[in-house]
């Protein structure tokens, strides 16, 4: 069922994204990792739909958040950038899929790169707000410093990897075995369960650095974008 949400806050997060918190009264809860189905209307009728995966942690206080990257060309992405303000209204429709989704129950390791973090944002605030002792790790992969979403909230948790920029002494480079392989070797109680999220190519040559440094095959999960 399609619901009205309010844009309440907008938050920049970095040059190209941003946080949008929307008021939805009749919001039935989420799984961190779950999306929502997103729909705007024009005057004239037309009607733009998009899946976009919900950044906040589960609570029921009746607001969701989602990051949105701004896409060059984008239909939603660019309303959203461009025209929208709080008090502004959408439709939204979910919470969708449980595949990706991560109750807090079994060790998670995170594996995200560019806008591929907001899904797994949502666990690690999951996780602190909860108050949760099961193992979480994140390594999170972004161009720059400048563009590191949520670069202001992470903790010792999370290992961001510089691909075009970085602080000076920090490498640059893509995500590497170098980056994994430790993860891995801490092996908490049961093993690790991985959630990748990222583009088509990141999400291919993250999982084979993951399956390399032993994780199993059947214990990877992947979202995908573009």
């Amino acid at each position: 069922m399609w619901q009205t949400a309010t844009i309440t806050e907008i938050r920049p997060e970095t040059p190209h994204a941003t946080t949008f918190r929307l008021a939805v009264p009749s919001w039935v809860g989420h799984l961190p990792g779950q999306h929502l189905m997103l729909r705007l209307t024009a005057e004239d009728g037309y009607v733009a739909q998009r899946h976009y995966s919900i950044a906040s942690a589960p609570d029921d206080s009746g607001h969701i958040e989602l990051t949105l990257d701004h896409v060059e060309d984008g239909e939603v992405s660019g309303w959203f950038h461009t025209v929208a303000e709080p008090g502004d209204t959408v439709e939204v429709r979910g919470p969708v899929s449980g595949f990706f989704a991560w109750p807090g129950d079994r060790p998670a390791l995170l594996v995200g790169a560019g806008s591929g973090v907001v899904p797994l944002m949502s666990m690690v605030r999951h996780h602190r707000a909860r108050g949760l002792d099961v193992p979480l790790r994140l390594l999170v992969s972004a161009r720059s410093p400048e563009e590191l979403i949520y670069a202001r909230e992470y903790g010792a948790e999370t290992t961001p990897v510089f691909t075009r920029g970085a602080p000076e002494g920090v490498p640059v480079g893509r995500m590497a075995a170098a980056h994994v392989a430790p993860l891995l070797a801490e092996r908490p109680p049961g093993g690790w369960e991985a959630y990748v999220c990222g583009s088509n190519g990141f999400a291919e040559h993250a999982s084979r650095l993951l399956v390399a440094a032993g994780q199993p095959v059947d214990r990877i999960r992947i979202e995908r974008f573009g």
